[in-house]
């Protein structure tokens, strides 16, 4: 057994560990479900209303957690019959709507260990003590609705990390304590970035420093895309219900799209560009093909307000999208030309490190069976021919067709999902939006649609980047390349010659003129704007037309004095060629 597959068996059966101590310290609480994952795992309560939780309860759980542990308690399984099962569970009413739920064929198993019995899969470790009673810790508390329901009730999920050895534990925590250092949302308010808005959630107001570095992705995107041989169009956010009827996104993503009504008609604000690439799309030749539609298109969706997250997940977003329009015969050509494309633009912003995830056909979906099959082929084929090995997650799909996702790693070792390409051979069918073209053959025939994007939304790639810089942005990125300080006012004038002569070059640079002393220039720009490069202009750089070049302290970079257009070429070439640092 391959040891993450055993470190989620050990999480898990640490989850029941768990809830038998939270049932036995307060008598009366009721439980839901308890799944490994990530770095730990959860278990959702509903507490008795005479005791409200809190995080002063969490050394107490611990410590029952712990002696639980050390009885050596064996885990039984045990199947029985979904009568059984109902008796059992009789006054658990979460497992009751779980057990009734299921189909009479299905096996119900469950585990017990110390007394404690729960309605479980499993597996499990053999007893508790293959569980490290110094290698979890509970994390936090947080609200989930049964079954991610708002109508359901609000119930208590403690979470908890949990490994297999105590060490792997602490170098998480380290890991933990320097993530919230570089938090996205923290860094956004000292670098002013951003700010949002409580009233009108998962909206984002940029500040001219933070939209500045979303501008210099947008360009170097549209850059990217232009030269990989893309046309980019532009598409309405607001379209009608008819469309999206068609589209098949009415029937199964209603629910996260803001709705209006106009003229007694329906609209919907779009969550998606993918139809509005298939209207762009009329009857074509296949000499046409392939056809790139790029779109940095602006989405809505409406994603409940307790799963935002800062400006890493929101509901107002925009996307470095595009559709490739295609005969079945070149997929697998167009997918590995999208793979080296977001290669490359990984590479630039200093990702080389990636993993492949592909995800099939889910329960919710649209069309039929050997559809899929072939859809699923063709992705399979074309990643194998791109050289890239990948892991499968099935039913992870999307409704309409199956999945690669590209995950990259940031400098602490977390994982990010941001790219995927998607084969689609839904969308475009007679049954869907019906975009055909004219074959060699001179008949019609349907394209298939992939749908593809590398960062995600620019947002959410953003707040990854300054985690993983933690604000410090390299040169090419930073939203001041150079902050220009003259040792006292007496060279304000010389100072203002050199940022017009930087600003010229296309350098973000500006001119620090105020009464405040040199020094505390320098430390307000270190810390709030994590500038590349201070310039310092005195007496001899006025004199010898130089500019006294304060690197940022952690490239180790040795002080230097330039000349003007030296210093302008050192960073052209830094820019040009998107080196990480400066």
């Amino acid at each position: 057994m391959e040891k993450n597959e055993n470190l989620q068996i050990i999480r898990h059966s640490c989850a029941h560990v768990m809830a038998e101590a939270v049932q036995k310290l307060f008598p009366g609480t009721k439980i839901a479900i308890g799944p490994a994952i990530d770095n730990g795992f959860y278990y959702d309560f509903d507490f008795p209303k005479e005791h409200k939780i809190t995080e002063e309860d969490f050394p107490a759980i611990e410590k029952e957690m712990r002696r639980i542990i050390s009885s050596n308690a064996v885990f039984t399984r045990k199947e029985i019959s979904k009568q059984e099962a109902l008796s059992l569970f009789k006054d658990e009413p979460y497992k009751l709507e779980l057990i009734n739920e299921l189909p009479e064929s299905e096996v119900i198993s469950t585990y017990e260990q110390d007394g404690y019995l729960d309605l479980c899969r499993g597996p499990h470790v053999n007893s508790t003590k293959e569980i490290n009673a110094q290698a979890f810790k509970i994390a936090k508390l947080a609200g989930a609705y049964w079954k991610g329901d708002s109508e359901r009730p609000m119930l208590t999920r403690i979470y908890a990390w949990c490994f297999e050895k105590p060490q792997e534990l602490k170098d998480y925590l380290t890991m933990l304590a320097e993530a919230e250092k570089r938090d996205h949302r923290k860094l956004g308010q000292e670098m002013d970035l951003f700010h949002l808005d409580p009233e009108d959630p998962g909206q984002i107001f940029w500040h001219p420093n933070g939209w500045t570095i979303y501008t210099v992705m947008q360009d170097y995107m549209r850059k990217m895309v232009r030269r990989d041989g893309y046309q980019e169009v532009n598409t309405p956010a607001i379209m009608p219900r008819t469309l999206w009827e068609r589209s098949g996104h009415w029937g199964h993503y209603q629910k996260n799209m803001f709705i209006t009504e106009s003229e007694k008609r329906l609209f919907a604000i779009k969550p998606m560009n993918c139809p509005g690439a298939i209207e762009i799309f009329k009857i074509r030749s296949y000499k046409d093909f392939p056809l790139r539609l790029a779109e940095f298109g602006h989405d809505v969706r409406n994603e409940p307000s307790g799963t935002l997250h800062g400006i890493m997940r929101v509901r107002g977003f925009v996307q470095d999208d595009a559709h490739i329009l295609c005969t079945e015969d070149q997929v697998a050509s167009e997918v590995a030309k999208f793979c080296k494309l977001l290669k490359n633009v990984y590479h630039d912003f200093g990702f080389d490190n990636l993993v492949v995830k592909f995800s099939t056909m889910p329960e919710d979906h649209v069309g039929d069976l050997k559809t899929w099959e072939k859809a699923e082929k063709a992705l399979s084929d074309a990643c194998h021919e791109a050289g890239l090995e990948y892991e499968v997650q099935p039913g992870e799909g999307a409704f309409y067709g199956p999945k690669l996702e590209f995950k990259l790693y940031d400098c602490l070792g977390r994982e990010w999902q941001c790219g995927t390409i998607q084969a689609d051979f839904q969308l475009p069918s007679a049954e869907r939006l019906d975009a055909t073209y004219i074959g060699a053959d001179n008949q019609k025939h349907h394209p298939v649609m992939l749908h593809r994007a590398i960062l995600g939304s620019f947002e959410r790639f953003l707040g990854i980047l300054i985690e993983n810089f933690a604000g410090a942005f390299p040169t090419w990125l930073a939203f001041e390349q150079a902050a220009v300080i003259p040792v006292t006012n007496q060279f304000d004038d010389y100072a203002k010659e050199v940022t017009e002569a930087l600003t010229a070059s296309d350098i973000r640079a500006n001119a620090y003129l105020s009464d405040e002393n040199m020094r505390q220039k320098i430390k307000a720009v270190t810390k709030e704007h994590k500038t590349p490069y201070i310039l310092i202009l005195g007496e001899n750089e006025q004199k010898e037309k130089t500019v006294t070049v304060r690197f940022r302290q952690s490239s180790g970079l040795e002080q230097k004095t330039m000349k003007i257009q030296e210093f302008i070429d050192y960073v052209q070439e830094k820019v040009n060629s998107h080196f990480i640092g400066i």
